[in-house]
């Protein structure tokens, strides 16, 4: 699996980056793969910049579709050169256990942000998973958008190993940054009841201080609802913003409370608009984070 992932990224490098980088790239994944020598790979890592540029990588349908064949949830269209180039230069550190723990976590240690970046994102790439949970975790205590979004966004590891707790964390978390909750990959086979609880509370906390609440927050307490979310629903519906009302909307539509079902006959032509869940919930979303540029 190293081989064929270290293949695909190189592949998708060869699309669009100059020759020099590439030829650079092959030379230290020969050395770092013979070598195993610790400094000439954090060399390499670190000096990465100098060949590849933070430009997004062009990877097409059939690519997209390959790479979640290769791994499930893997995206690499959200990826940028000098990560995936980064990433190459990962899966090539010969994977003994302790010495690659050893390596990885100086690594962690030092890097800068956007090495980081590259780090976290490739959790799902990486050997070892179920012992870099605890790294994972400690990664979501970070304020900077770039780190903790290649953790929490379009990444598969939190959902397939995060305990609830963390897990819960890391999407109020996201909620708290205002991060598009669309892009959390498992987002809704692991929504749960103390997590609507939280998202409720946070809700209610931004309606006592006068601030928006983010619409995307409703499809977290959709499976959970009952009378007292519906109050909720009722105070988002008698808004007049029409993002909001969507989402209370889509919320109550996804949802098994009859009672809330009801409410549905006062908008027909907003429901008929709807479109399917998950492309609905991404509308939603996509058109809260314009408002916010």
């Amino acid at each position: 699996m190293q081989n064929q992932l270290n293949s695909f990224l190189t592949q998708l490098l060869e699309n669009q980056a100059n020759q020099k980088g590439l030829d650079w790239l092959q030379k230290q994944i020969e050395r770092i793969s013979s070598e195993s020598q610790p400094q000439k790979f954090f060399l390499a890592f670190s000096q990465a910049s100098r060949y590849f540029p933070k430009e997004k990588l062009e990877v097409s349908t059939a690519q997209i579709n390959q790479a979640d064949n290769l791994i499930a949830g893997f995206q690499p269209h959200y990826w940028d050169q000098l990560q995936t180039a980064r990433t190459v230069l990962l899966l090539s550190y010969p994977q003994n256990k302790e010495v690659w723990f050893t390596t990885m976590n100086q690594l962690f240690e030092t890097a800068d942000m956007h090495e980081h970046q590259a780090l976290f994102a490739s959790l799902p790439l990486m050997p070892f998973q179920e012992d870099l949970i605890p790294r994972a975790i400690d990664g979501l205590r970070t304020n900077i958008s770039l780190v903790f979004d290649a953790i929490a966004l379009n990444n598969p590891f939190a959902a397939k190993f995060f305990p609830e707790a963390n897990w819960n964390q890391m999407v109020l978390k996201s909620i708290f940054m205002q991060r598009p909750l669309y892009r959390i990959q498992g987002l809704e086979e692991r929504r749960n009841p103390t997590l609507a609880a939280i998202a409720r509370d946070f809700a209610h906390e931004r309606w006592a201080a006068g601030r928006e609440v983010m619409p995307e927050i409703w499809r977290l307490i959709s499976p959970f609802i009952n009378e007292e979310y519906l109050e909720d629903l009722k105070k988002v519906l008698a808004t007049k913003d029409e993002l909001q009302i969507k989402a209370a909307l889509l919320a109550i539509i996804t949802s098994a409370y009859l009672p809330a079902k009801e409410i549905l006959e006062s908008y027909p032509t907003q429901v008929a608009a709807l479109d399917l869940e998950a492309v609905e919930w991404e509308k939603i979303g996509t058109e809260f984070q314009q408002t916010r540029v």
